[in-house]
């Protein structure tokens, strides 16, 4: 099944479902769209792909430090798998994607090369799944619709699956001026301190990019961080490029609702080159 248009699923419910609406909602969350600076260097991001109500915010502070630095290239997204559908490392290698704000066509030669890396074509795991979706009309909006993606979905596969999709992406970005983003919220309907907790100790794997020790946690403990495949991927890219990691901002559900009996856990985080990694 190749899937030549995808049509957005949650347009209305994640985010606002009409262009003038979301360009709004976005730029409160991100800000204006900047001036067409190329990123010296590519570099990496962990944002959450919640209801913009309830993540954006989160998510805003992260695209915000991306584009304070230039204007990717070409995107990479790394998603959830929270359906089930096609492989363990789901690739789409055609074909462009919908939002209110317009489309935005895959990057095929890069996602070529990804596949060639071990990824599987497997278009129907995007067909019904939100993570990726929902990072797109951030990107439109701050970058343009003419920066290409590739669309990745990941559930569960061995880490050394996991590490050697990282190291083919890093095998990408090396040299170039592109975002690998990993689409992730944390620990998911744990009362808000014990969330934190929890949190907190997985960020600090992070941050030390402290790949198989971030995925033992997440496969030993049944962490609910939905994306933990996805970040340990961009955590292997990031270490092969030698990135440095950084945490922007946290929060929980409760941060905003105020119920903070069952919270959903949100962090943006960078990678960064501390020397240039052309």
């Amino acid at each position: 099944m190749m899937i030549s248009h995808r049509r957005p699923i949650v347009a209305g419910m994640f985010y606002a479902g009409n262009a003038d609406d979301l360009s709004h909602e976005l730029v409160l969350l991100s800000g204006s769209p900047r001036a067409p600076v190329t990123l010296d260097s590519s570099m990496g991001l962990i944002v959450p792909h919640a209801g913009y109500v309830y993540s954006g915010a989160i998510a805003g502070e992260g695209y915000a430090q991306v584009a304070s630095r230039g204007r990717p290239e070409w995107v990479i997204i790394l998603g959830s798998n929270h359906t089930g559908m096609g492989s363990p490392i789901s690739i789409a290698t055609e074909g462009e994607w919908e939002t209110p704000l317009g489309t935005s066509k895959i990057a095929t030669a890069i996602a070529r090369k990804l596949v060639a890396g071990g990824a599987r074509v497997a278009p129907e795991a995007f067909a019904r799944e939100h993570s990726i979706e929902v990072q797109l009309p951030f990107l439109q909006h701050l970058f343009g619709l003419d920066v290409p993606f590739v669309p990745i979905c990941v559930m569960l596969p061995p880490i050394a699956d996991v590490a050697a999709l990282g190291e083919s992406i890093a095998d990408v970005a090396k040299g170039n001026s592109g975002l690998v983003i990993a689409s992730s919220d944390f620990t998911h309907y744990q009362p808000n301190e014990v969330a934190r907790q929890i949190d907190l100790e997985a960020i600090e794997l992070i941050l030390a990019l402290d790949v198989e020790g971030f995925y033992h946690k997440l496969i030993a403990e049944r962490l609910t961080i939905c994306g933990g495949a996805a970040i340990a991927a961009v955590m292997s890219c990031a270490r092969a490029l030698g990135w440095k990691a950084r945490l922007i901002s946290y929060a929980t559900s409760g941060d905003v609702t105020g119920d903070r009996s069952a919270v959903v856990g949100y962090a943006a985080i960078s990678f960064i080159g501390g020397k240039d990694d052309k």
